[in-house]
């Protein structure tokens, strides 16, 4: 797998979903703060998005949004529009689904997906995400992200045999495209992870760190598969990862334990080998500094 990829198994928890709304105007809703990241893709009419992380943003037919971070926000047909809470019950699987809210007036159709991340370890690719994610409709843009609406749009129009199975993996395509156009858009000299993924030393690095934690990788390694000096590629992963290259080996090792631990019935010395340790004891003993929980514990409650 590529490293977007991983990012985006690693930090997944639970099954993701996705609904059609439809709303006549006057209308609105507030999403509250919570753990999970939205997706809004406007297939009829028009809305705003009201946060106090950006400005008012008026969104039009073909617009995505994506709220990475579980900050609370509102769609609304247009400011000033009154606002319902939207406080699903648990037990709901698509709540979104039964809303049908606002007047008589015009009407704005939207797909929405909910996507929930491991709020414990999140990503630094994610945290590099600004509060909204706004892909707006261009004519011969993102075509492969205009598939994956068109997709998921179709099979919550028109559920047939297989919908359910379908509807995770298409949303998965929608979030994973997403990403991609977002980081398409940033300027060359950007920081972070959007220079990360554009470097082929780095991206090399982190692709074997992320197929191989099992393997005793020192600096002195990891320069090698970037063909780089030893100090040349300790500053300069340093500098675009934001970590040292260890310490996020580390960091992306306790990662894959907690995902297999909440995933898989692996025993603790399979998990352990896996990510890179030698005994049970010294895994149990980084797990607990990165958790504050052994990893029986956590395999208990992470579920």
């Amino acid at each position: 797998m590529d490293v977007l990829s991983d990012v985006l198994v690693a930090m997944r928890t639970g099954s993701p979903t996705a609904v059609r709304t439809s709303s006549h105007a006057p209308w609105g809703v507030r999403f509250h703060q919570g753990e999970a990241a939205g997706c809004h893709v406007v297939l009829a009419g028009n809305c705003w998005v009201i946060s106090h992380h950006h400005e008012p943003l008026a969104l039009g037919v073909g617009d995505v949004l994506f709220t990475p971070h579980g900050h609370g926000y509102a769609l609304v047909d247009q400011p000033g529009s009154p606002i319902v809470d939207f406080e699903p019950r648990p037990d709901d699987a698509t709540p979104l689904d039964k809303m049908r809210i606002g007047g008589t007036g015009a009407v704005t159709e939207l797909m929405c997906a909910y996507y929930m991340f491991d709020p414990s370890r999140p990503h630094p690719l994610l945290a590099d995400l600004p509060a909204i994610v706004h892909v707006p409709a261009r004519a011969g843009q993102h075509p492969s992200l205009r598939s994956a609406v068109e997709l998921l749009g179709t099979e919550l129009l028109d559920p047939r045999p297989g919908t359910e199975a379908a509807i995770p993996a298409l949303i998965d395509m929608l979030l994973l495209y997403v990403l991609r156009a977002w980081l398409a858009e940033q300027p060359g000299d950007a920081a972070g992870w959007a220079t990360a993924l554009r470097d082929p030393a780095i991206t090399t690095t982190l692709r074997q760190m992320h197929r191989h934690p099992e393997k005793p990788w020192t600096v002195e390694d990891l320069a090698a598969v970037a063909g780089l000096s030893r100090a040349a590629f300790a500053k300069r992963f340093t500098t675009i990862i934001g970590r040292p290259p260890l310490a996020y080996l580390t960091w992306w090792r306790m990662t894959t334990a907690a995902r297999l631990l909440r995933e898989s019935d692996a025993s603790l010395r399979t998990v352990a080998t896996r990510c890179g340790y030698g005994s049970e004891y010294a895994f149990g003993k980084a797990f607990k500094r990165a958790y504050d929980v052994a990893p029986g514990h956590y395999r208990t409650v992470g579920r």
